[in-house]
């Protein structure tokens, strides 16, 4: 059955929220041992984009663990698998698996085992300024736009002639190289088409989108979602209390200092439904928001090492509740749709 027909009913809902429920089974395969596990100094190098995630699973890794101490470095996705490659680093975050060959390489040459995990479905959003009136955009508009054949707003909507000003992060970020890959005939570059704003992080993206109404940012969903702004207010051992809790969690909220694109996707696979999507976690999750992701923890750290010890951490239950409250999808959910009752 064909998924327009199968969420027919769910683009009439008032208002549609997911309720993740996190496998049980995490709960056991999650759990990480006490003692010299814990403790210990270690490096994780992680893409711009996942920034807000890993921040939030540092401090909360670190509460759990007194003696234990992660030191974030946010780069490029090659940076990070270079530097694994070269055994620069013991731990990443990234948008794809390791290949086989890089996994040998590990092996023989750092004679270090690689384990992976998916830990997450991420979204990328198009954003723009709350005065912009684009509200929606098509996949076939979005390829128009990163291949410079659609170049002014009014093209789009309304009456404002100037010219689309396409804000990225830096790059060589994951981003850059998913509309690329999504977008561009192979071994073209988006800068062989446009010229784009390239920002130092996704930081920077939403802070000129908020200013610039002529701005189109391209940015990671997970900057976008309001529950773990809001955490970030609440004392850690409080917000621990909630991470540990086995029943549901809801969250739809995003941002509204910036407006949020729709995207639709018609074709054969949807019936041609030109009905538009925004990058909630139930439309993440079934496919209908069409510019989703998997992200990826790769480690080569050894058993029985502090940093082993937060790769079994993330890949947990808590560190999969962690990244619901980011607003993406952890990759261990069975999900449900609710209807609100006002």
């Amino acid at each position: 059955m064909k998924i327009s027909r199968l969420y027919k009913n769910i683009a009439a809902l008032a208002a549609v929220i997911l309720g993740s429920t996190l496998l049980a089974s995490l709960s056991s395969c999650g759990e990480v041992k006490r003692g010299a596990y814990t403790a210990g100094t270690g490096a994780v190098f992680c893409d711009d984009g996942f920034r807000n995630i890993l921040d939030e699973e540092i401090q909360a890794f670190e509460f759990s663990y007194k003696d234990a101490h992660i030191v974030p470095f946010y780069t490029s996705e090659q940076a990070c698998i270079d530097s694994l490659l070269n055994d620069k680093c013991q731990s990443i975050i990234i948008t794809r698996d390791f290949t086989k060959e890089e996994r040998q390489h590990c092996k023989s040459v750092n004679k270090r085992i690689v384990r992976s995990q998916c830990i997450a479905v991420d979204a990328v959003a198009m954003i723009v300024n709350k005065d912009n009136p684009v509200s929606a955009l098509s996949m076939d508009e979005i390829g128009k736009i990163l291949r410079g054949e659609l170049t002014h707003w009014n093209q789009l909507a309304g009456n404002d002639t100037t010219a689309i000003k396409v804000v990225f992060d830096s790059e060589g970020s994951s981003t850059v190289s998913y509309m690329r890959e999504k977008f561009l005939p192979e071994g073209k570059k988006i800068t062989d088409y446009i010229k784009p704003y390239a920002q130092k992080n996704n930081a920077a993206v939403f802070d000129i989108v908020k200013n610039d109404p002529d701005a189109l940012g391209i940015i990671s969903v997970s900057w976008l979602g309001n529950d773990l702004s809001v955490a970030k207010n609440i004392p850690m051992d409080r917000r621990m209390e909630e991470y540990a809790d086995e029943n549901d969690s809801i969250n739809t909220d995003l941002t509204d200092e910036v407006n949020i694109i729709k995207v639709s996707n018609p074709n054969e696979d949807n019936d041609f439904s030109p009905v538009a999507y925004k990058p909630y976690q139930l439309y993440i999750n079934s496919g209908e928001y069409p510019l989703f992701r998997k992200v990826w923890m790769v480690s080569t750290a050894s058993n029985s090492t502090m940093l082993h010890s937060f790769y079994t951490f993330v890949t947990g239950f808590v560190g999969q509740k962690i990244i619901i409250k980011s607003g993406i999808m952890p990759y261990h959910v069975n999900s449900r749709v609710v209807q609100l009752v006002k």
